[in-house]
C-alpha cells in the first residue's frame, strides 16, 4: 500500500535537494568482468549464487526455449547490468517487475530495473528466451553443435551464451538446477546429479542438479539418443556414462576409455585428494569436433577422441580437470596454465603408474625433442597470450615446469602440494602467483626464480638450469665409442631420445588445440 506523507516545506526541499545525489550514486554495472585476454567476458556490479534453468528443445528445428531464473547480490548501487545472452529475449523481470532491456555486442543483454538495485541487496533476475543456438555465432563459431538426433552445447572459453543468460567468466561461479523438457526416446544429458524424468504429452523433462560452484563454461547439454551406463563408487557417489547409438567404429574404443572414469577417479584421489563434486561421468555424443572438454562432473569427449583406439589417457586429463580448473578456476584467463599444466602432469603421473614412461623420462623427452630454435619455446605458459592460450607449450612446458618443481623441492613436498593446494582454493579461483606463494610456503624454500625460467621466460632454459631442475639431454650418440674412433669422427651429435611408451597416447589428446574454425579451444 502506497501512503501520500506530507512533510513541512522545508523538510520537502532538502528531500528534493538529496534525491540527486542519492541518484547519483546508481551506477551501471561493467560490461565486462575485467579480464585480459577477453574485455568483454562477464559483467560487473552483481555476483551470481544460483542458475534455475527451465528449459524445452525440440531436435527436428533447433528450437530452444528457456526460462532462466537468476540468484545474485549487487556488489555496488546498480542503475543497469549486463548479462550474456546470444538468444532473443521476450521479457525480463527484475525482483518480480518487468524491467526494461536492450542488446549490444556479439551477446551483451543490457538490463535496467525499474527501480535502481541498492549494494549488497539479493535480487532475482527471471529471463524468458528462445531461439536456434545453431544459428547464433560469434565471429563465425559457435559452441553449438547440431548432431543427427540432438544439439550439444561444450566449448572453452566460452559456450553459455548459446544457452542460458549468464555472467559468463569463471569468477563468478554458481550453482545449477538444469531442468530440461526433450521428446519422448530422447535424452537430454547435463551435470551433476539427475534429480527426476517424468513424462507428460509426449515430453520427458530430465532435471539435474549441480551443487557446488560451477564456472559458466564447464556447464553442458546434450541432446539425442544415448546409450547411457549408471554406477556408484565404492563412497557412494552416482557414476553416469552416456554414448550416442551412432558412434560407428569408434563406439568400443569410447566405452573402453570412458568406462575407466570410476578407476581413473579413484586414483587422481590419492594425488589430488578428495573428488569434490556430487557425481562423476562423461559422455560422448555424435559430434564432428575432436576436442574433449572437462565440463564438470560429466567431461564432454568428441568421438574422434577414439578413433586410433581406447585412450584412457584423455580420461585422465579431463578428470584431473575436476580438481585444477573445476574446483580452483582461474582467476583470469592469462592464468590458463593452473588448469592445463597440472591436467597434463597428470597424465604423466598415469603413465607413471602404468609403467609406460615416469615423467621424468617424459619432461627429459620434451626437453629433448624441442630445439632451442623451436617456436614452442617462445610461448609462455604463465601467461601465453589470448591467441596462445591453448597452445601445446602451456600443456607440455607447463608440465616441464611441474617436473622442475618436484625435482627441486622433493617428492614429499611436491605430492602435499598437488594434494594440498584443491583443498586451500577449493570452489573458488586462484592465479599462476598464489600457486607460486603457496608451493614456496609448503616447501619452504624460494621458488620465484624457478617458475620464472620455466614459466615466463620465452626461450629455452639452457642446460645449467635444465640441469638444476632434473633434466637431462640424452647421451651423444659417439659417447661409447673408443678414443681413437671418437678423434676421426665428425662433432657429436645428440643421439635420438627415446619415446616413452605413452607418448602417443598422451599427444593423441593434442588433437584438440584448435577449434575447426580456427577459435581456440581447450581441454
Amino acid at each position: 500500500m502506497h501512503r501520500r506523507i506530507i512533510v513541512p516545506s522545508a523538510l520537502a526541499a532538502s528531500l528534493l535537494l538529496a534525491i540527486p545525489a542519492s541518484a547519483a550514486s546508481f551506477t551501471p554495472g561493467a560490461p565486462g568482468i575485467g579480464d585480459s585476454y577477453y574485455p568483454t567476458s562477464g559483467n560487473g556490479g552483481y555476483d551470481v549464487s544460483h542458475y534455475d534453468l527451465r528449459l524445452t528443445y525440440q531436435p527436428a528445428t533447433d528450437l530452444l526455449e528457456g526460462t532462466a531464473t537468476i540468484l545474485a547480490t549487487t556488489k555496488q548501487d546498480l542503475s543497469r547490468f549486463n548479462l550474456d545472452l546470444g538468444l532473443k529475449v521476450s521479457e525480463i523481470r527484475v525482483n518480480g517487475r518487468p524491467a526494461k532491456f536492450a542488446t549490444s555486442g556479439d551477446h551483451e543483454l543490457e538490463v535496467t530495473p525499474a527501480s535502481p538495485l541498492a549494494r549488497n541487496t539479493p535480487i532475482s533476475v527471471v529471463v524468458r528466451y528462445a531461439g536456434k543456438p545453431s544459428e547464433f555465432k560469434i565471429d563465425g563459431w559457435s559452441a553449438w553443435a547440431r548432431t543427427p538426433d540432438g544439439g550439444v552445447a561444450a566449448q572453452e572459453p566460452d559456450s553459455a551464451v548459446w544457452w542460458f543468460p549468464s555472467n559468463d567468466h569463471p569468477l563468478d561461479k554458481a550453482t545449477f538446477d538444469v531442468s530440461i523438457a526433450v521428446p519422448d526416446g530422447t535424452q537430454a544429458i547435463s551435470n551433476g546429479v539427475l534429480q527426476s524424468q517424468s513424462s507428460r504429452l509426449g515430453w520427458t523433462r530430465f532435471n539435474w542438479r549441480s551443487n557446488k560452484p560451477q564456472a559458466t563454461y564447464l556447464a553442458t547439454l546434450a541432446v539425442g539418443k544415448f546409450d547411457i551406463t549408471t554406477d556408484r563408487t565404492a563412497n557412494g557417489l552416482p557414476v553416469l556414462n552416456a554414448y550416442s547409438k551412432d558412434l560407428g567404429d569408434n563406439a568400443g574404443a569410447a566405452r573402453a576409455s570412458v568406462e575407466r572414469t570410476t578407476e581413473v577417479a579413484e586414483w587422481l584421489e590419492s594425488v589430488f585428494g578428495p573428488y569434490p563434486f556430487n557425481s562423476l561421468g562423461g559422455y560422448v555424443p555424435n559430434v564432428t569436433s575432436g576436442f574433449a572438454l572437462e565440463t564438470q562432473t560429466r567431461p564432454f569427449y568428441s568421438p574422434r577422441q577414439f578413433a586410433n583406439g581406447a585412450n584412457v589417457s584423455v580420461v585422465v586429463h579431463e578428470l584431473a580437470h575436476q580438481w585444477y580448473g573445476d574446483s580452483v578456476s582461474v582467476r583470469d584467463w592469462k592464468d590458463i596454465w593452473v588448469n592445463e599444466g597440472f591436467a597434463r602432469y597428470s597424465q604423466w603421473l598415469w603413465s607413471e603408474k602404468e609403467g609406460e614412461g615416469t615423467a621424468q623420462e617424459l619432461a627429459d623427452y620434451v626437453y629433448a625433442t624441442r630445439p632451442a630454435d623451436d617456436p614452442f619455446w617462445t610461448v609462455k605458459p604463465g601467461d601465453p597470450g589470448a591467441e596462445n592460450q591453448f597452445h601445446i607449450a602451456v600443456y607440455d612446458r607447463g608440465a616441464l615446469a611441474l617436473q622442475a618443481l618436484r625435482n627441486e623441492i622433493g617428492d614429499e613436498d611436491f605430492f602435499a602440494i598437488l594434494k594440498g593446494w584443491p583443498q586451500e582454493f577449493a570452489y573458488g579461483n586462484a592465479r599462476v602467483a598464489d600457486f607460486v606463494k603457496y608451493a614456496e610456503r609448503v616447501s619452504g624454500k624460494p621458488l620465484a626464480g624457478l617458475f620464472d625460467t620455466w614459466l615466463f621466460q620465452p626461450t629455452k632454459p639452457g642446460a645449467p638450469e635444465a640441469k638444476g631442475a632434473g633434466l637431462s639431454a640424452p647421451a651423444t650418440a659417439s659417447a661409447s665409442a673408443a678414443p681413437s674412433a671418437r678423434s676421426a669422427a665428425k662433432p657429436a651429435e645428440p643421439a635420438k631420445p627415446v619415446q616413452p611408451k605413452s607418448w602417443k597416447k598422451i599427444a593423441a589428446t593434442n588433437t584438440i588445440h584448435e577449434h575447426e574454425t580456427g577459435h581456440p579451444t581447450g581441454h
